[in-house]
């Protein structure tokens, strides 16, 4: 194995997994878990923000290619395309299943208006609802400081009475703990039917919080994600009122 192949694979590994010349580690297949205690970040405010725009590609932009692969199309001017496809609403909101060590399980979200409580249990808040995408995004605040309290936690996904269309945004769910680089889990993959995704486990495991990217799609809403990883709680349609809309 020669020089370049070793330079090769370590800027192939770093591109996976992040670095700290952005600050950021990158859940990805490849490297999937994270423990927050190593890194002494479990405690704190966890950040979770969910943000998404339209994929360039579905309103007529240019795909963008990997640099790496093709490093002289970088130099070339990007053509002007017309829009190619119409326009979706698209309305992700950002839900967290959770139990706790005491047995306690529900769910933080928008719909119903279970917003949750940061010093109480859940000790975990929702900042809001929003419906378009903004800069800011949605945002969950997690109480680390009350990690022994805390099993497991479900970060998913959800789009809400609209067209399924995870296909054609760019969603990327961020992570900022108290201490050390931020983690982020993008839901790059094309599942055109789906409405629902489970992104990323959080886990006391023997008193260590390790994040797990999960970034498992399914084409109903909260009870399947719920059957899939066996919270058993009891579910019933929900609306927004018009104002929420």
């Amino acid at each position: 194995m020669s020089f370049l192949d070793n330079l090769w694979r370590g800027r192939a590994s770093e591109f996976d997994a992040g670095s700290a010349a952005t600050n950021a580690i990158e859940l990805t297949k490849r490297h999937q878990k994270v423990s927050l205690s190593k890194q002494n970040a479990a405690a704190g405010h966890l950040r979770v923000n969910l943000s998404w725009r339209m994929r360039t590609s579905d309103i007529g932009g240019p795909k963008r290619q990997s640099v790496l692969r093709h490093p002289f199309q970088a130099l070339k001017p990007e053509p002007v395309q017309a829009h190619s496809q119409s326009m979706v609403n698209v309305d992700l909101d950002l839900g967290c299943l959770y139990e706790l060590a005491d047995g306690t399980k529900g769910v933080v979200q928008p719909l119903g208006g279970f917003l949750g409580d940061i010093n109480d249990p859940p000790y975990m808040r929702l900042s809001g609802d929003d419906r378009f995408g903004s800069g800011s995004g949605e945002t969950m605040y997690i109480n680390l400081d009350h990690r022994d309290d805390f099993k497991r936690l479900l970060v998913f996904v959800y789009i809400y009475d609209q067209t399924p269309a995870f296909d054609r945004t760019h969603a990327v769910v961020t992570l900022y703990p108290s201490n050390g680089p931020r983690i982020e889990i993008g839901l790059d993959e094309r599942h055109s039917q789906a409405r629902s995704c489970a992104v990323v486990l959080i886990e006391n495991v023997k008193g260590e919080i390790v994040v797990r990217r999960e970034v498992k799609f399914v084409y109903g809403f909260q009870a399947e994600l719920d059957r899939l990883y066996g919270w058993g709680l009891q579910w019933g349609r929900g609306y927004k009122s018009k104002a929420d809309r």
